[in-house]
């Protein structure tokens, strides 16, 4: 006798979609702010306790205006494309950066790039 899990675990997981708390953006679709010129934001959730997930995207030859210092929480950045710059080096698309509570940078890129950010704190 054969089970087909593939079944029973694709249906897990369309009843997963509908459980109520379940929320999902398309970033093109997500509203955009330009915080400094070049630099946008695209938030995608925000959660009761101040927890947030966004998209930002910087263009070529970008910075950040003054210190991003990481406060209340830590900050958690996925480079989607592009290469990043904290300041001080360079992670290219596929990098992950812990930025802990307290810590500071100044995030800029001269290729342009696009970021997932978690604020798992706000």
């Amino acid at each position: 006798m054969t089970t087909d899990m593939t079944t029973d675990v694709t249906a897990d997981m369309t009843a997963g979609q509908n459980m109520p708390g379940y929320v999902w953006h398309a970033v093109q679709d997500a509203p955009v702010r330009e915080i400094f010129p070049g630099i946008r934001v695209r938030p995608l959730w925000s959660g009761d306790n101040g927890a947030k997930a966004q998209v930002v995207e910087l263009d070529p030859q970008a910075c950040w205006q003054g210190i991003d210092v990481h406060e209340p929480g830590p900050e958690e950045v996925f480079v989607v494309s592009g290469v990043f710059n904290d300041g001080i080096r360079d992670y290219p698309a596929g990098s992950f950066i812990h930025a802990p509570a307290g810590s500071s940078h100044v995030p800029q890129t001269t290729t342009g790039c696009t970021l997932f950010v978690f604020y798992p704190e706000g």
